[in-house]
């Protein structure tokens, strides 16, 4: 009873923790979003005020650089004529003021005033005044008023001061008193003396027209001072504020008089608003530009646009608002929903789930553990202590070992997240994850992974072997290969035999894909018996394999073992009931002795290999250097060949086929040959093969083909041409229309070419090759089979495609007219062809001997050397004209 209590007690204070986590986050969340809208709001509109600032700053300092540059070119002109007509007055060499005053005040000084001061919009002209204030000449009349400017400060601190040379002062004008600026410069004698001034004045509006023209906008105000602070010039334009000095108060204020370039932001002396400032100093004279913008001016657009972002933001918060509470209403609801579905979710899952709290009771068991264990629900519920429910285990026969050990170990350990795989009494395997919980206690899971175990297993296994022979494949050996490479500076050694079927493609085409599986998988056991536990057999793909030998680098070993794989392999196979002979090539590489490089010892035993199948299969080859350079040697060949079809270094050659019968020629075969500018010669047997297993025999042939059509077409017309196809030709499914094409250029008759194709060519893919068979049929092309009887299925093809001739392969011929020859298979070629109205060609007739025996027999052709070699065209057609004139 006290259990059950207990048990509801910690259920009602989990379903309340569980219902109010979540609303206290989604609270909690839309306190934050709110709180991040507004801060969000602020910063956006503190941004865009600074920018607003900014831009108005921006504004006025152009404006005052465009007014101080305008300024600087007037005044600079300004100056320059008031110096040219104090230079003007210096020239006379006047020694006194008395003199000064009777010779400048001349109507001829007059004129040159007048003519110096043309062209300029000032008030009152170019002005000379004496010692004493008294104007003596002017540019604007004459005679000139009686006015004196004895009382003006200017004039005073430019007679007292001789340092001072130019004097700037706004004063009131003598003619109806309006505000004039005066710009006047001392005129000194030879000894420093004062002789008087030089004046000439501005009307404060001149400079006002100007300022207007900058557009600055409302609450704006530009002005010219002297850098002493009087005020010149203003816009908006105060009569009282004109003559006034402002150089007083806040160093900020100061600074605007001081510095050359200032844009700060102060008080107003004039009418106290807070305002932007720009100044800047002329160059040329103690004048400041000032221009200035109220900030309330320079912030409306900004007001404009935060009222809209606060409003935005404020329908956003009020949206939130409402959106909390309607999900606050809803989540009330879903939250008992949302629990039976969780029940649900434990009870569905594929895995099997505990949860225990601080005090080792179980808090929530799903259905999948109890049926996982087959486990009874009333002794596995919530409540129970972790140890009652594996000593359940233990009674139910699901769990082994000792209970209280078991149990101590997981408990001492309960704080940390494990994982461990157990295997169960019925051979399950099963994963076990703990992880502890935030307020003590942990959740398990019980995941059967028995399936995914395994699989993983047979994947790892795939990749690394062969799905056919199940021995390791290039991935594993080059695994195997690297450790034993790293164990070369421990002293041990090994070799890498590389193993290649001789004629399997043969096999595995002529009598199908299973006969050729089961004949690998055959080899692959044979490869295992011949060597230790401590030796890698691989299968490289196709019909290649691979042994690698560790713990020898002696050769004789080496020797014993490859001719023990050779005589293991030539035992004849049982494969489907037929029994087959197997043969291989071997090459061998030894490390160290051949290098200590992966690549470079698979390469070497490659390169091995292939020389045992070059000097004529069915043995093996230790490397040697040599045949390094020997595949130096064929990458060059294949360079050579790239370029010699361009270069124009191939020749076709015809060799005579001769009627038996009547011992006439009634045909050639083309032949290429290959005269390499270096190397002379190159014999089609060591380029041929080349040319076959880059691709190029394809457009040799082609050109082979051609050539041949046209020489022909201008033989007589009982001559036939015969030209082989290779099976490259023959893969590329264009063959047909190739011929059609060369017999349209060359002028052909079809009938007149005979195409010669081997065994090899059929035995790819007989249905795609009988088909572009007929369609060369079509043409009117007559089909001869190359190299009869050395292949696996020739009679069957005799009797799926009517062939017009059969070439009996050399070998066959060689032997005739000797004990025990041939000519019992020659004969039964014969009479089979016959009786399927083909004609014969016997190949490489070299004696009289040979010749008689093959007319005995009834075969219809021979070529060979006997006859003739192949020769070239030019010799062709001597021959062929001897035989017309006899």
């Amino acid at each position: 009873m006290g259990t059950s209590i207990r048990w509801s007690a910690r259920m009602r204070v989990l379903l309340r923790r569980w219902r109010g986590a979540p609303l206290t986050w989604l609270i909690a969340g839309g306190f934050v979003l709110m709180a991040a809208t507004a801060i969000g709001t602020a910063l956006t509109v503190d941004r865009f005020r600074q920018n607003a600032i900014e831009s108005g700053r921006d504004s006025l300092e152009s404006a005052v650089r465009l007014l101080a540059r305008h300024f600087d070119r007037e005044f600079e002109n300004f100056a320059v004529l008031q110096k040219s007509i104090i230079a003007e007055l210096e020239s006379h060499g006047i020694e006194s003021a008395d003199a000064f005053r009777s010779e400048m005040g001349t109507l001829a000084v007059h004129e040159a005033l007048r003519a110096k001061a043309s062209g300029w919009t000032d008030v009152a002209g170019a002005n000379v005044f004496d010692a004493n204030g008294v104007l003596i000449n002017s540019s604007r009349r004459w005679p000139v008023a009686d006015i004196s400017v004895a009382d003006r400060g200017y004039f005073n601190r430019l007679k007292n001061d001789p340092a001072a040379q130019e004097e700037i002062e706004v004063v009131a004008g003598r003619i109806g008193n309006a505000p004039v600026i005066v710009f006047a410069r001392r005129v000194s004698g030879p000894r420093g003396e004062f002789f008087g001034i030089v004046s000439r004045a501005i009307a404060p509006d001149q400079l006002e027209s100007f300022f207007a023209s900058t557009g600055l906008g409302e609450d704006s105000s530009i002005a010219m001072h002297h850098q002493n602070g009087q005020l010149l010039a203003r816009i908006p334009h105060v009569d009282d504020m004109i003559g006034r000095n402002y150089r007083t108060g806040s160093p900020e204020q100061m600074a605007v008089f001081q510095r050359t370039f200032v844009t700060t932001r102060l008080a107003s002396p004039i009418d106290g608003k807070d305002r932007i400032v720009a100044a800047r100093l002329l160059a040329g004279e103690p004048l400041v530009v000032i221009a200035t913008k109220s900030l309330d001016a320079t912030l409306a657009t900004w007001r404009t646009q935060t009222k809209f972002f606060v409003t935005v933001a404020g329908l956003s918060v009020g949206l939130l608002v409402l959106t909390l509470f309607l999900i606050f209403r809803q989540v009330t609801h879903r939250l008992s929903l949302e629990k039976q579905r969780l029940d649900t979710a434990l009870n569905t899952m594929t895995q099997g789930l505990l949860m225990f709290d601080q005090d080792e009771r179980l808090i929530v068991c799903n259905r999948r553990y109890v049926e996982m264990y087959q486990l009874s629900t009333a002794v596995v519920k919530p409540g129970v202590h972790f140890r009652d429910v594996i000593q359940h285990r233990h009674d139910t026969g699901s769990f082994h070992g000792d209970v209280d050990t078991y149990c101590d170990g997981i408990l001492s350990i309960a704080g940390l997240t494990q994982s461990a795989i157990v295997e169960t009494a019925d051979g399950r395997l099963i994963e076990i994850k703990n992880q502890p919980g935030a307020a003590g206690g942990w959740l398990a899971t019980h995941d059967d992974v028995t399936e995914r175990i395994r699989a993983d297993d047979r994947i790892a296994h795939m990749a690394h072997y062969d799905a056919l022979t199940d021995l390791p494949n290039r991935v594993l050996m080059r695994g195997h290969l690297e450790r034993r490479i790293a164990e070369l500076s421990e002293g041990k050694p090994f070799a890498i035999l590389y193993i290649d079927v001789d004629e399997f493609k043969g096999v595995n085409d002529s009598l199908g894909h299973e006969v050729g599986d089961e004949l690998l998988r055959q080899v692959a056991n044979r490869l295992r018996a011949c060597v230790s536990g401590n030796d890698l057999v691989a299968r490289l793909g196709g019909d290649e394999f691979a042994i690698v030998k560790a713990g020898t680098r002696d050769p004789a070993e080496l020797t014993v073992l490859a001719e023990q794989i050779l005589t293991t392999l030539r035992t004849p196979v049982d494969c489907k009931g037929q029994e087959i002979p197997t043969d291989a090539s071997i090459g061998i590489a030894i490390a160290p002795d051949h290098g200590d490089n992966l690549d470079d010892l698979l390469k070497r035993a490659d390169l091995a290999m292939y020389a045992a199948k070059s000097e004529g299969r069915r043995t093996f080859r230790i490397f040697v250097p040599e045949y390094d350079a020997k595949a130096r040697q064929r990458r060059l060949l294949e360079f050579d060949l790239r370029q010699a079809l361009a270069r124009g270094e191939f020749e076709v050659h015809y060799q005579p086929l001769v009627d038996l019968a009547a011992n006439v020629v009634t045909g050639c075969e083309a032949l290429l040959r290959w005269h390499h500018p270096e190397r002379g010669m190159v014999s089609p047997a060591e380029f041929i093969p080349v040319a076959e297993d880059t691709g190029l025999i394809g457009d040799i042939g082609e050109w082979v083909l051609r050539q041949a059509c046209t020489e022909a077409a201008s033989w007589p017309g009982d001559i036939h041409i015969a030209v082989n196809v290779s099976p490259v030709q023959f893969r590329s499914r264009t063959l047909a229309l190739k011929v059609a094409a060369a017999l349209a250029e060359s002028g052909l008759a079809p009938g007149r070419l005979e195409l010669e194709i081997t065994e090899t060519v059929l035995i790819r893919d007989d249905a795609e090759a009988l088909t572009i068979l007929q369609q060369l049929r079509e043409l009117g092309v007559r089909i001869a089979l190359d190299d009869f009887g050395t292949g696996y299925s020739s009679l069957s093809y005799l009797h799926r495609f009517p062939f017009d001739k059969i070439k009996i392969d050399r070998s066959f011929i060689s032997d005739i007219g000797e004990p025990e020859d041939s000519s019992p298979i020659v004969q039964a070629v014969v009479h089979m062809a016959a009786a399927r109205q083909m004609a014969t060609t016997a190949e490489g007739v070299e004696t009289e001997t040979q010749r008689e025996v093959l007319r005995q027999l009834g075969c219809s052709q021979m070529q060979g050397w006997l006859f003739s070699p192949a020769v070239p065209a030019a010799k062709l057609k001597q021959l062929l004209s001897a035989q017309a004139a006899a």
